[in-house]
């Protein structure tokens, strides 16, 4: 019996780009493995709202499911919420936009199916795969929240603001009940998490088409103070 890969999207604001990713995660081919697909629509007032109840009409099926949060509460309470609708022996975060790649997906996997693993984040700072060159303050502040976060999970992470993070089913169930960052904190959330259960994390090197402000980023220098706040909260004081 195949096992079952879930992919966790949460949105907000991504008209341009939710069917072209839902596409091409659902294009991606994964040998042994079925795929089954959680979006969570963050509130959304640009008509993605729209876009997604009109997919959810035409597609009712038990491999797509799309959740709506009742307000907008940022990218850690969707995930959460979407991590509690998961069936899937492992999990997979995709964010909404275009800047990771789903064909990706087996090199994140890989340490995961052959049991190395319990956790693996694709970085977008080590490997050959190409990026798109972009923001070299964002680039530096990514570096020192990776390098704080590392200080006090006493990992040797590249990139623990990546968007791609895989896991297992066991090891997600280990911290998802400890996740309460709602927010952009989610990252050093839980990394410090993964870290203080004691899990087997890998880094693999991805690729990473960046986008800028007018092409729809969204993360700002505030989510960088907050992220400081959560690596410390997350790892000293709980």
């Amino acid at each position: 019996m195949n096992k079952t890969l879930s992919v966790v999207i949460p949105v907000f604001n991504e008209k341009d780009t939710i069917l072209k990713i839902l596409e091409r995660v659902e294009k991606v081919s994964l040998s042994g493995l079925e795929k089954e697909i959680i979006i969570v629509d963050d509130c959304s007032t640009d008509g993605t709202v729209e876009i997604l109840r009109n997919l959810s009409n035409v597609r009712s099926t038990g491999r797509l499911k799309i959740f709506f949060q009742e307000s907008n509460q940022g990218k850690g309470a969707a995930l959460r919420r979407g991590f509690r609708e998961t069936s899937g022996d492992y999990i997979i975060v995709q964010d909404a936009d275009l800047e990771y790649d789903p064909r990706e997906y087996p090199l994140l996997l890989c340490p995961l199916t052959e049991g190395r693993a319990d956790v693996v984040y694709g970085s977008r700072f080590t490997g050959n795969q190409p990026r798109r060159v972009l923001f070299f303050w964002h680039y530096v502040g990514n570096k020192l929240l990776t390098l704080l976060s590392n200080m006090l999970t006493d990992l040797n992470l590249t990139d623990m603001e990546t968007c791609y993070k895989a896991f297992t089913k066991e090891a997600l169930a280990k911290v998802q009940d400890k996740l309460v960052s709602n927010r952009f904190g989610f990252e050093p959330e839980v990394t410090a998490r993964m870290a203080q259960s004691r899990l087997r994390i890998f880094e693999v090197g991805i690729s990473y088409n960046g986008r800028t402000y007018a092409e729809g980023k969204k993360i700002n220098w505030k989510d960088g103070i907050s992220a400081v706040w959560v690596i410390i909260k997350s790892n000293l004081f709980s």
